[in-house]
Order: C-alpha cells, then sequence, then structure tokens
C-alpha cells in the first residue's frame, strides 16, 4: 500500500428540507386547519479515527464527500426525513487543518474519536408551526437552512512512543528490522527510506512499545534540502527520540550537532523532548576508535552514549531496556496527568 500523508478534500453538509404549506381536507369537517409539516434535517460531515488505516491514499482519489438533504415535509403534519450522516475514517493521529493549512479544526488522536466539522442545515418549518388564536390559515412555510461546506486539508502523523532520527545511512532502518518484525528497505545508498516506517518492539509479554522509522535528514532540511523535514511531523507525538550516528563517519560530532539544528529549526517543542543517543556500527570499529567517539559524542551533547551494533545485535538489549524504561515512565507520567486533570 502506497503511504501518503497529506491530502486536500472537499466536504459540504446537506441541506435541510422545506417545510410544506398544506390544510386538513377531510370529508365532514369544514374548518380542517394547517397540517404541513417541517423538513427533516439534512445529513452531518463526521470524521472518525479507527485503528485498521495508516495512509491517507483513500483520499487521493476520493476528494469530495457530501451529505444529503433532508426530506421535505408533507401534510398531515409529516415531518420529513433525516438525511444519513456521512462519516469518513482517517487514521488514528490525523489532524484536520482549515485550509489556510495553519489553523487546526480537529486532532483525531485516540481511537474512535469522532468530531462534526460540518453540520447539516435544519429543515424548514411548515405552514402548521405558524397558526396561531388569530392567523387560523397560514400560508407561510420555509425552506431548509443550507448546509456548511468547506476545503480541508488532512495531515497523518503516526503515532508512535519512539522516534529514529539521524543522517541518511546511520542504520535506522535496519534498526528497526532487527528490534521489530517491521520489513523497511535496508540498502547501502542514501536516502532508502522514502516514507515513515512503524515498528512494534516486545521486550516481554506484556512491555512492548511502537518505534518509527523516518527518512534521514541532512543539512539544509529545514529548507528543504533532500526529502526536507515533512516527515519530522511523524515522531512530534513520541515520548522519546532515537539519535542513530553511523560511527565509520570522522565528523561525528559535527553529524550531531547538524541533526540537532535541523530539529532546532523544526521545532522547539520537538528538540526539547527525550533524546537517547546511540553510535551504532560498533563492529567496524576497534576498541580504542570506540572509547574516543564516544567520549567525544558524550562531551559535546552532556549526555551518555549507547554503544550499538545493528548487524550484530551487539548492545540491542541494554538499548531497548533503557527505552522501555523511558517509555513506561513517560506513560505514567501522562496518566498522573491526566488523571489530576
Amino acid at each position: 500500500m502506497k503511504f501518503l500523508d497529506q491530502a486536500k478534500i472537499y466536504v459540504r453538509s446537506g441541506d435541510g428540507g422545506d417545510g410544506v404549506i398544506a390544510f386538513r381536507r377531510e370529508k365532514y369537517i369544514e374548518f380542517g386547519g394547517p397540517d404541513g409539516g417541517n423538513g427533516g434535517r439534512g445529513g452531518d460531515i463526521i470524521f472518525r479515527a479507527v485503528p485498521n488505516l495508516n495512509t491517507l491514499i483513500d483520499f487521493r482519489y476520493t476528494q469530495h464527500f457530501r451529505a444529503r438533504k433532508g426530506g421535505n415535509g408533507a401534510g398531515s403534519d409529516r415531518t420529513g426525513a433525516g438525511a444519513e450522516n456521512v462519516i469518513i475514517n482517517v487514521p488514528i493521529g490525523t489532524q484536520i487543518f482549515d485550509e489556510d493549512r495553519e489553523t487546526m479544526l480537529a486532532d483525531l488522536d485516540i481511537p474512535g474519536k469522532e468530531v462534526t466539522l460540518c453540520k447539516g442545515g435544519d429543515g424548514g418549518f411548515g405552514n402548521a408551526t405558524y397558526k396561531t388564536s388569530t392567523n387560523r390559515a397560514p400560508r407561510r412555510a420555509d425552506k431548509g437552512w443550507p448546509g456548511e461546506e468547506r476545503w480541508v486539508w488532512l495531515r497523518l502523523k503516526l503515532i508512535a512512543d519512539v522516534g529514529l532520527v539521524g543522517l541518511p545511512n546511520a542504520g535506522k532502518s535496519t534498526l528497526l528490522s532487527v528490534c521489530s518484525r517491521a520489513r523497511p528497505k535496508i540498502a547501502d545508498y542514501p536516502f532508502t527510506t522514502l516514507h515513515p516506517q512503524l515498528g512494534v518492539v516486545r521486550i516481554s509479554g506484556t512491555e512492548e512499545f511502537v518505534i518509527a522509522d523516518i527518512p534521514g535528514l541532512i543539512e539544509g532540511a529545514s529548507e528543504g534540502a533532500g526529502l526536507g523535514d515533512r516527515f519530522l511531523g511523524h515522531v512530534e507525538r513520541c515520548a522519546m527520540l532515537l539519535h542513530l550516528l553511523d560511527g565509520t563517519e570522522s565528523q561525528l560530532v559535527r553529524n550531531y550537532r547538524l541533526i540537532r539544528g535541523e530539529l532546532h529549526a523544526y521545532a522547539e517543542t520537538l528538540a526539547m523532548k527525550p533524546e537517547f543517543i546511540v553510535l551504532n556500527k560498533c563492529d567496524a570499529l576497534t576498541a580504542t576508535q570506540i572509547t574516543a567517539k564516544r567520549r567525544a559524542l558524550e562531551k559535546a551533547s552532556g549526555a551518555p552514549v549507547f554503544l550499538l551494533s545493528g548487524v550484530t545485535g551487539a548492545g540491542l538489549p541494554e538499548l531497548l531496556r533503557a527505552v522501555q524504561d523511558k517509555v513506561t515512565a513517560a506513560r505514567q507520567e501522562e496518566k498522573a496527568g491526566i488523571v489530576g486533570a
């Protein structure tokens, strides 16, 4: 299935049905009076987050969604039928923006969460509504109220606990493949990963977390270089970041600062997330090289550095355990915050 994380669609709710002018006419009833019914309500446009979707590709082929008009009223005080709502299923983590692409209208980040984006128009009143003691035969009925319409942007931000960031060929896809059942494309050239990948890491029977691999960043990504920074939105919801660095590179500190700069350029909230620094491809380094590069990274970052070989798996259990502990602590803090609120 092709991955698509942005789409522009048109939505329109249904108009309300029209009220009618009618009078009761029955044999032996001389003054029947007005009995025109009201119109039915138009259908709403409702967005719903569902767990079995992970892309917006369906909206490339279907871009217009319209709800039906409510039924018109009828004589004998019959109200028109209300139109069915149009429910649009989207992946969990979908954000809905106005046409300006800046004003957020809704954030569907919980399974089953719904939002009514366009409400259907109310039905018009029939002439039975307007009868009074002084106006016993009103000849007035209203048209139904129009529905709402708008163009909106859908933007998908994947729901994951841990986000992988780093330069191209840092070994992010390899790490994802060895710690989960995900099978991303792996090759020895840059930008092998062209769209985000998700994997579920299971530490034990009850402990697990979701990890997201995004395409590699390069210098100037915030200005559109390479694949740009458009995929960084998929790690904005993560509890923490795993910053992978290729240990075989000679300018490790420069590479580390480069990625940190791109994170700051994208969003300060993203740059402030907890981060584990991982020196990858240690199987290709000597013990002396590992010690020197680790010390240099710790000095530049002020944080401990994990050692890892994605190929041999050396250092992987220790890294995953530390990540799981961090994710568990973040979940507990979030749960405590919700309960406290």
